[in-house]
């Protein structure tokens, strides 16, 4: 993975700084993930800045299992789910209201922040299986989600951090050259000695009101930050130029220490079978709503796979099961 430049996660420290971070750059995953729904140029970004984030902070699980983003706001676009598996494997989805949208295109701030309004971001980590769930909230308060990551960090875990995030398209040359998304990202730490008591410190929510501690920012700290916010969004896009190449121009004067990438990939966990059995689920009369002539289709709301059912297969496969359950 040493010669990669897209859909990735590069994993960095810089010694002298005390600082860790992780610098992500998606390509043809983050283009694949948004050209399955015709999503309006602002949310295409959005929904971008989002899945990079995830990358970031779900890269650094140590174990098997997920991290979910999601935001729930009062915004033209008021859900948003990106999640990761430990696979490498990412997908999104954004849902927003084209009519309210619409009232934004006079405006020259179609920002994150005005897109998701108020609400909340809830990070998740699940460890799958009978395993406890770690979880923190956040308000969204019409901030941008770098700025709602820094508030996180800060209130619920105490841990000086610094996110910068990009996301934009790339226009192809040539008659069949099309819009190519691109999204990237940086994220920095200045960890304490003792580290995190939990799997990305995602586990206590929002720390009480007035637990937030107050201490003089370490020189260090401050200098690595100052470092960091000179990076640019192009060179967090721009495919020529390398992670290793970019981390050496941020941080070459106090020497980085670059690990091995860790490679991303668009992947929905939706299958045929998963959805058969959550149709399983539901009662005959909601089933019998769901059909669509002499089938019931159901449309993955992440990857935009449409599946089709025969009903009559469906209670076919629901009888037997009963019988194997009565038998046993």
């Amino acid at each position: 993975m040493a010669d990669m430049v897209d859909d990735l996660v590069q994993p960095f420290e810089v010694k002298p700084l005390g600082v860790r971070g992780r610098l992500v750059r998606l390509g043809p995953a983050v283009d694949d993930i948004l050209h399955r729904h015709a999503y309006p140029a602002p949310v295409s970004a959005l929904l971008g800045e989002a899945i990079a984030l995830t990358a970031m902070l779900g890269s650094a699980l140590k174990f098997d299992g997920k991290f979910i983003l999601q935001a729930r706001g009062d915004g033209p676009v008021d859900l948003l789910v990106a999640d990761y598996s430990t696979s490498g494997g990412m997908r999104g989805y954004a849902r927003y209201d084209a009519d309210a949208l619409s009232s934004f295109s006079d405006s020259t701030d179609i920002s994150a922040g005005r897109l998701l309004g108020q609400g909340h971001l809830a990070m998740t980590i699940d460890q799958g299986g009978a395993m406890d769930r770690y979880q923190g909230i956040v308000a969204l308060e019409g901030k941008s989600l770098n700025e709602v990551a820094h508030e996180y960090f800060e209130r619920s875990e105490q841990i000086p951090t610094r996110v910068i995030l990009a996301t934009g398209p790339l226009i192809g040359r040539g008659r069949a050259a099309r819009e190519a998304w691109r999204a990237g990202g940086i994220l920095i730490q200045h960890l304490p000695a003792s580290g995190p008591s939990s799997p990305l410190n995602l586990s206590s929510g929002d720390a009480p009101e007035g637990a937030i501690e107050v201490h003089r920012e370490d020189d260090r700290w401050v200098e690595a930050r100052l470092l960091v916010q000179t990076v640019e969004a192009h060179e967090l896009l721009d495919p020529t130029i390398t992670p290793a190449r970019l981390l050496y121009r941020l941080f070459h004067e106090r020497g980085v220490t670059v690990y091995q990438p860790q490679g991303m990939k668009s992947e929905c966990t939706c299958s045929r079978e998963r959805i058969a059995a959550v149709l399983r689920g539901f009662t005959p009369q909601e089933r019998n709503e769901m059909r669509q002539g002499d089938e019931i289709i159901v449309t993955c709301e992440f990857c935009s796979t449409r599946y089709s059912f025969d009903p009559a297969e469906i209670e076919t496969e629901i009888t037997a099961s009963s019988s194997r359950q009565a038998a046993s």
